[in-house]
Parts: structure tokens; sequence; C-alpha cells
């Protein structure tokens, strides 16, 4: 299935979502399918780019006008390009720089793969960094180690409520009092496990 997002970045009708609209409908998109937000790119709470990325399930195509449609900025990108490959969500662009982007396509497939070496590449810096703190703490006599934010409880809590496509993942986080990138490190949109989450029920 086809899944669209739009956004435009002011709510004083000043723009509009005509162009986008026209695009992603020509492309296949049943306009039922498309979420939108009139918002800026650099707010952190996005609810039509929340519900879309919860609508979306294996084997769906997200479909954008132009790449800066969906990331705020180069690393939020990459991490969203990054889970739709984990998910199994294929990710096409319309128009723009990043037209080459259709995973339907072995250029696009390659594009892909290139924006999950760059995220890994990331959490190998992360871990590196991570583990040199650890061992200059140890040499200062200090223990260190994981540190989660959520409880087991907690982690239930969010799997539960992100399963729930009308769940505001703001508000969920505010309740939780953590950050949407913390969230995401133990549950991912569509409710399932990740990594953090699964070692604190593993606890």
């Amino acid at each position: 299935m086809l899944i669209a997002y739009a956004r435009i970045s002011k709510a004083d009708d000043s723009q509009v979502l005509d162009l986008q609209l026209d695009a992603l409908i020509e492309a296949g998109v049943d306009i039922k399918n498309i979420y939108t937000d009139k918002i800026s790119g650099v707010k952190d709470s996005r609810p039509g780019l929340e519900n879309c990325l919860k609508a979306l399930r294996q084997d769906d195509i997200l479909v954008v006008w132009k790449l800066d449609r969906l990331g705020r900025n180069l690393k939020h990108l990459i991490s969203t390009i990054e889970d739709l490959n984990q998910r199994g969500v294929g990710f096409k662009v319309l128009t723009g720089e990043g037209v080459n982007i259709d995973t339907t396509t072995p250029a696009g497939k390659m594009i892909f793969s290139i924006f999950g070496a760059f995220a890994e590449f990331e959490r190998e810096l992360i871990r590196e960094r991570t583990l040199a703190g650890l061992k200059a703490a140890r040499a200062r006599g200090k223990k260190g180690g994981r540190k989660f934010q959520l409880t087991k409880s907690q982690v239930r809590l969010a799997q539960v409520a992100m399963k729930n496509r009308d769940t505001s993942v703001g508000e969920l986080c505010k309740e939780l009092n953590i950050t949407r990138p913390t969230l995401y490190r133990y549950v991912a949109p569509n409710g399932e496990l990740r990594e953090f989450g699964e070692k604190v029920l593993e606890k």
C-alpha cells in the first residue's frame, strides 16, 4: 500500500498543500492515505508524521514529495529511514535532490543501504566514546554502566500505547518524562520492542 506524508512550514494559510497533494495523488496514493502537517520541519511534535509512521506496515511504501518534507535534520532523517528499513517499509521521493530514492528499484535500495551505513557508523562512534568514557571512569575508581530510563511497567505501557494508532507520541513522552528519541530506543512506532526495551524486560 502507498502511504504518503506532506508538510508545509506555516499554519497561517500563506502556504498550501495543493502542490504536494496533487503530485502524491498522481503518483497513485489514495487521498485517504495522505497524512499532513502545517508546521515547521524543526519542530519535534508533528502529529501528522507520527500518525503516518504508525500507520505503515511491512511492504507498505512511504511516499513524500521532497526529502526535506520528512526529516527535521539529517540525523532525524537517517534515523527515520533506517527505522523504515528495519520494519520492511519502502520509501519513495517524487522530486528534488532525493528523487532517486525509490526502494522499488535497485538504485533506490542501494541508497537505502547507504543511509543504514551512516546510522551504523554513528552508533559505532557513540559506542566507542561510551566505552572510552567508562574505561577512563574505572581508571579513576568510578563504576559505570548503562542506566535505563524506563521501568518494566513503563516499557509495557509504551508498547500498548504505541500499538494504538490514536496515541499521541508527544503526550506519551510527557507521561513517561522522556524525549521521543529515548522512547524510540525502547519501542518502535508500531509498538514492537527494540533493544533497550528487550533488555529492560529481561532484567
